[in-house]
């Protein structure tokens, strides 16, 4: 395909302007401290062109909406390198996120710890982590050839991961911690 056009082009930049916003307006008031309204006067739009940018709200202002996410997953799983287990990319893939990246620039880390420390946003957060199930399972069935109750379960785990692992003290070392268990629980995909 080549080069997107010039709507799509300007739909790009309306939609980082509100996301810069938002974000920005969130790190200094707090996010149950900012409105869509002021949002929207922040990055020059109307409150219906953010709405048909971010369906979801501010939350999706900070998260996205998962699409992303779960193809992000997918190719982690797809695209491991020979001898990388499924378990291993997984872990891998969730350590360059959120509250798990060591590397993360200052910026990046308030904004996570902004996401762990707002309950809105937290369930949010969970909810598009949750979401990928479906896409996770068939991934893992397809690079398995198991296409059973254990596999869902398994992405259930992972998923589920980010949201309990993300809140404790060491948020790395608690990621390390959950693989351990489940690999475990799942040896043959170790």
């Amino acid at each position: 395909m080549g080069e997107p056009g010039r709507r799509e082009r300007k739909k790009a930049v309306t939609r980082q302007a509100l996301s810069r916003a938002a974000r920005d307006l969130f790190l200094e008031r707090g996010f149950d401290n900012v409105t869509v309204a002021e949002i929207a006067d922040a990055a020059d739009t109307a409150v219906s062109t953010l709405f048909a940018h971010f369906p979801g709200g501010k939350e999706a202002l900070v998260l996205g909406d998962g699409q992303a996410r779960e193809e992000a997953l997918a190719a982690a799983v797809r695209n491991r390198a020979d001898g990388v287990s499924i378990l291993e990319a997984l872990r891998d893939f969730l350590a360059t996120r959120g509250p798990f990246d060591p590397n993360a620039d200052p910026l990046s880390r308030r904004v996570a710890d902004l996401v762990v420390a707002t309950p809105a946003l937290r369930a949010y957060a969970r909810t598009l982590w949750t979401g990928c199930e479906a896409a996770l399972t068939r991934v893992i069935a397809e690079q398995t050839g198991q296409d059973d109750f254990s596999v869902r379960l398994l992405a259930r785990y992972v998923l589920e991961i980010p949201d309990l692992a993300g809140t404790e003290p060491d948020p790395p070392a608690a990621l390390d911690a959950a693989f351990a268990y489940l690999r475990r629980g799942w040896p043959e995909l170790v």
